[in-house]
């Protein structure tokens, strides 16, 4: 699976990488450092917690690196009336309903907050899309129509 990264995005992991790797690492190692002078290793909890923690940083750094390798770096140019990257999407839904969505790219996605990204089945079939076009969505739940009613930068 190809992650559809910007150069921004990129940046952003690669950023959290370094900061794993050289604050958080070696505050973890100052945690098992001072969690082994408390003796028995056996029943102690805190050699224990960051022993876990380090598993977790390390297990992150190594998802940040693969995400990056395996990304596909893209440019978001579009005009002022496409459907792009960092821009607030009104969906017009076949019930009349409308949704806003900010189109983000895999990383920063929160469907939760509205935030979708450019491979989700809503993302995909709307990006680079232009204002007021009707749109077929492939999802897993069938397929449906949506138009773009507004769009803001």
């Amino acid at each position: 699976m190809h992650n559809y990264l910007t150069k921004e995005a990129i940046k952003k992991l690669e950023d959290e990488i370094e900061y794993r790797k050289v604050v958080t690492r070696k505050q973890i190692n100052e945690d098992l450092k001072e969690a082994r002078a408390h003796g028995d290793l056996s029943e102690n909890f805190e050699y224990k917690s960051a022993k876990r923690d380090r598993a977790r940083n390390e297990s992150r750094i190594r998802f940040l690196e693969r995400m990056i390798k395996t990304s596909i770096l893209i440019e978001d140019i579009v005009s002022e009336d496409q459907v792009g990257i960092g821009k607030t999407v009104y969906i017009k839904f076949e019930d009349d309903e409308i949704e806003k969505f900010l189109i983000v790219t895999t990383i920063d996605a929160d469907p939760l907050e509205g935030k979708i990204s450019i491979e989700s089945p809503l993302g995909k079939a709307i990006y680079k899309h232009r204002l007021h076009e009707k749109v077929e969505v492939h999802s897993p739940n069938g397929n449906y129509y949506i138009t773009i009613d507004q769009i803001e930068n």
